[in-house]
C-alpha cells in the first residue's frame, strides 16, 4: 500500500479556546473600575485647606458639612446664592459636566473628629447664634479598602470558575478531570473529510475489494438486504508493519460518506480503574447517535490480548475490564445495528478468541507484503509527486526491492529525492534510486571509515566467496551487486541479491542457500588459512535454517516427518515439546547439515579458486562490482533458467519486441498497398540494463 505524499490526512481540529481571553477579562474589569472612580461624583470635589474653609464659612457661603469618619474627610456643600459667585462658579465649572451641581462641592482633610469639632466650635463662636454651622457624620469605606475586600472575593470566584472550565476541558489543555471517561476518538464527517481514497492504495487489490463491499453496503444497503444478506459487524486488518492497514482504513474513511471514528487501542488505557471501560461505552454511545457509521481501532492488541495470560491470581486487571466492555458493546445482549468496527493489528496471535469470533469480527482481512506486481503499482503511486528522469523504470525498481513493504517503498522514493537534491539535480535519476535502495537495505555508506589493508583484503575475499558460491549454485540467488564499502554500524561489506518470488522451498534450495551463506567463511579459510568474526550474521542465518529443517519442516531422516512448531504457543513458554534425547538428536543433525554444507562450499570454491581470486582483486580495485561485471570476469551462470529479475525484465523486452514486429508489419502493409511512401521506419527500443544498476 502506498500513499500519495501530496495528500495528507489532517485530523479534525477541535474548537480551540480564545488565546489570552483571561487577559481581556482582566483589562475589562480594570477599565470598568477606573471608569467608576473617574466618573464618581466624589472625584469632582475640589480640595481646599482649613483656612480656605474658615473664609468660606465666615462669608456665610456654607450650606452644610459632612464628616466621613472612616476617611477623616470633610465634604462642604455651598449655598445656592454662593454658587452664583464668579469665583466659585469658575472653579466648579472646571470639574466637568458629569459632576452634579447639587453638591458637595469642596472637601478638606482633618486629623481627627475631635480636631474637626474644635474647628467648627471656633467658627460658630465667630458667626454668632444666627448662622451657626452644623455637620453630620457618615460611615463610608475607603475605595481602596473596598476594592481589596470585594476584589478578593471576586478573585476567588473567578479562580474557581476558571479551574472548573479547565477540568471539564473547555479551557484548553489541562486537567480534564471530569472528562477522563470520555472517548478520545477523532470524528471524520462531511466537515472534516479524509482526502485519501482507494486510488491512493496500491498493491492491496483483494483487501480493497473486501472493504469496498463494506462501504457499498453503507451507501446502498438494499442491494444486499433484498437477497437476505446482513451487514458485517466488523473487519480485522491483519498484516506485518508497514503494509498499509492504517492507510486502507483512511481510504475507507475517505470513501464511506458516513461518520468515521478513529482512535488507537492505547487511547483506552489509563492509570485509573474503570476508565477504559467507560471510554468504550462512551465511544459506542457516540457512534450509535451517528449511526450508520464506522469505528476504526488501530493497534487493537493493546486492549484485545487474551484474558488470563500472565495475570496474577486475585488481581483486578484493568485491561480485561476494558476488553469485556468492548466485547459486550460489539455483540452483547442490547447491541444496536448500524455501527461497523474496523480494527488493525500486526499481532493476531495474542488476541482473545472471543474477540475474533464471527459476530464481532466477521472478516479477517490479511494484508501481506506485496509481490513484484504489487510493488510496481506502489512505486507508480509514490513516483507521481517526484520529478523523474528519463531512465526511471518502475518495473526494474519493483524487481530490485523483494520483500519491501509499502512503507519501505515510500521511504526509498523519499530517500532518492533527498539524494538527488543533495547533488543539486533537476530530476531524480535511476542512480539515485539505486543509492536509496542500498541506503535502506544496508545502511548509511561510510567511505570515511578507516579500514586497514589486511582487513579490507579479508572483506574482499569474504564477499567474493559469497558471489562465486551464489553464481555457481543452481538454486541460490545470484548476487547482483557486491561492495566492500562499509555500511551501517558494523557491516564492512555489503552484497545485494534478488531472491525468487516463491512460498515453498525444497530441501535442495535450502541447502544451496546455506552454502552461499557459508561462502564467505569458506573463502577466508581457503585463502588465508584462518577465519574471522566477519561471518557472524551468516552463521546465525545458517544455524537457524538448519534447526528449522530438522525440528519444524521435517526435512531430516532421523527425526522424520515430525514438527515441534506450535503456532498457538505463547512466546513466554520455554518448555520444549520434546525430550532431552530428542534435543540431542536435533543438535547433532543440525550440526551435520551445516558441516556438510560447509564442506560442499569449500569444495566448490577450491574448484573455482581462479574465479575467486579474479573477483576479489577486482573488488579491491573498484570496491563495487555489478552483475554485468561478474559475467565479464567469471562468465555467465551455467544454468538455463532465469532469475526473478531477469525474467521480469525479459517480459518487458518481449513486449517491446512484439510492438516492434507489429509496427514493422504495419509499415510493410502500407508500402505493399501503396498507401503512401515511407522513407524510413525506425522504432527505438529502450535497452534495459540487466545488472540492476
Amino acid at each position: 500500500m502506498a500513499n500519495n505524499q501530496n495528500k495528507g490526512n489532517v485530523p479534525p481540529k477541535l474548537p480551540q479556546p480564545r488565546q489570552n481571553y483571561q487577559l481581556w477579562v482582566i483589562l475589562t474589569l480594570v477599565i470598568i473600575i477606573s471608569s467608576i472612580f473617574y466618573f464618581n461624583n466624589s472625584n469632582g470635589l475640589i480640595d481646599i485647606s482649613e483656612r480656605r474653609f474658615e473664609q468660606m464659612a465666615l462669608s456665610h457661603d456654607v450650606e452644610n458639612l459632612t464628616f466621613i469618619r472612616g476617611q477623616n474627610m470633610v465634604e462642604v456643600t455651598l449655598k445656592k446664592q454662593a454658587l452664583e459667585n464668579a469665583k466659585y462658579k469658575s472653579e466648579l465649572d472646571g470639574r466637568g459636566p458629569w459632576v452634579s451641581s447639587e453638591g458637595p462641592h469642596y472637601r478638606f482633610k482633618v486629623l481627627s473628629a475631635d480636631k474637626f469639632d474644635e474647628i467648627v466650635t471656633d467658627i460658630n463662636k465667630k458667626l454668632g447664634d444666627s448662622d451657626k454651622l452644623d455637620y453630620k457624620i457618615e460611615e463610608r469605606s475607603d475605595p481602596t479598602s473596598m476594592i481589596l475586600n470585594w476584589g478578593f472575593l471576586f478573585l476567588i470566584l473567578f479562580g474557581f470558575w476558571f479551574m472548573m472550565r479547565r477540568m471539564t476541558g473547555q479551557g484548553g489543555p489541562g486537567g480534564q478531570i471530569f472528562n477522563i471517561g470520555k472517548s478520545r476518538a477523532a470524528l471524520f464527517d462531511a466537515e472534516n473529510k479524509v482526502k485519501i481514497t482507494f486510488n491512493d492504495v496500491a498493491g492491496l487489490e483483494e483487501a480493497k475489494e473486501e472493504v469496498k463491499e463494506i462501504v457499498e453496503f453503507l451507501k446502498s444497503p438494499s442491494k444486499f438486504t433484498d437477497l437476505g444478506g446482513k451487514i458485517p459487524k466488523g473487519a480485522l486488518l491483519v498484516g506485518p508493519p508497514g503494509t498499509g492497514k492504517t492507510l486502507l482504513a483512511k481510504a475507507v474513511a475517505g470513501e464511506a460518506g458516513v461518520p468515521f471514528f478513529s482512535l488507537s487501542g492505547s487511547d483506552f488505557v489509563e492509570m485509573f480503574v474503570g476508565v477504559g471501560a467507560a471510554r468504550v461505552r462512551d465511544l459506542f454511545k457516540q457512534a450509535k447517535e451517528k449511526a450508520p457509521c464506522i469505528v476504526f481501532i488501530d493497534e487493537v492488541d493493546a486492549i484485545g490480548r487474551s484474558r488470563g495470560r500472565g495475570q496474577i491470581p486475585g488481581n483486578n486487571d484493568e485491561r480485561e475490564n476494558t476488553l469485556n466492555s468492548l466485547l459486550v458493546e460489539m455483540d452483547g445482549f442490547a447491541t444496536d445495528s448500524g455501527v461497523i468496527i474496523l480494527a488493525a493489528t500486526n499481532r493476531p496471535d495474542v488476541l482473545d478468541n472471543a474477540l475474533l469470533r464471527p459476530g464481532r469480527f466477521d472478516r479477517q482481512i490479511g494484508i501481506d507484503k506485496p509481490d513484484i506486481v504489487g510493488r510496481e503499482q506502489i512505486f507508480k503511486v509514490h513516483l507521481k509527486p517526484i520529478k523523474l528522469g528519463a531512465d526511471i523504470d518502475s518495473r526494474k525498481l519493483a524487481a530490485q526491492t523483494p520483500g519491501f513493504a509499502g512503507a519501505e517503498i515510500a521511504n526509498v522514493c523519499n530517500e532518492a529525492a533527498l539524494i538527488a537534491a543533495r547533488h543539486n539535480k533537476k530530476a531524480v535519476e535511476m542512480h539515485d534510486f539505486q543509492e536509496a535502495i542500498d541506503r535502506v537495505i544496508g545502511g548509511l555508506e561510510k567511505k570515511s571509515k578507516i579500514i586497514s589493508p589486511d582487513e579490507k583484503k579479508i572483506v574482499a575475499y569474504h564477499e567474493a566467496g559469497h558471489a562465486v558460491a551464489g553464481w555457481f549454485l543452481e538454486h541460490a540467488d545470484p548476487l547482483v551487486k557486491v561492495s566492500i564499502v562499509p555500511r551501517g554500524l558494523a557491516a564492512l561489506g555489503y552484497a545485494q541479491y534478488l531472491p525468487k518470488e516463491q512460498f515453498l522451498y525444497q530441501t535442495e534450495q535450502l541447502i544451496d542457500e546455506m552454502c552461499m551463506a557459508l561462502g564467505g567463511r569458506a573463502a577466508e579459510e581457503i585463502i588465508f588459512g584462518k577465519i574471522s568474526t566477519g561471518a557472524l550474521s551468516d552463521l546465525e542465518r545458517v544455524t537457524q535454517m538448519a534447526y528449522n529443517m530438522v525440528s519444524i519442516y521435517g526435512m531430516n531422516d532421523k527425526i522424520g516427518n515430525i514438527s515441534f512448531y506450535n503456532s498457538k504457543q505463547s512466546e513466554y513458554n520455554f518448555n520444549k515439546p520434546y525430550s532431552e534425547a530428542t534435543a540431542k538428536v536435533i543438535d547433532e543433525e543440525a550440526k551435520q547439515i551445516v558441516t556438510k554444507a560447509y564442506e560442499r562450499t569449500k569444495e566448490l570454491l577450491l574448484h573455482k579458486r581462479k574465479e575467486l581470486e579474479v573477483l576479489a582483486q577486482e573488488l579491491l580495485k573498484r570496491e563495487i562490482i555489478f552483475q554485468s561485471d561478474l559475467e565479464k570476469l567469471i562468465g555467465k551462470r551455467p544454468f538455463k533458467h532465469h532469475t526473478t529479475y531477469e525474467a521480469f525484465v525479459s517480459q518487458k523486452d518481449d513486449k517491446a519486441e512484439k510492438e516492434d514486429k507489429k509496427d514493422q508489419l504495419s509499415v510493410d502493409n502500407a508500402m505493399n498497398n501503396g498507401e503512401g511512401k515511407v522513407e524510413s521506419s525506425k522504432v527505438e527500443n529502450t535497452e534495459v540494463d540487466k545488472t540492476g544498476v
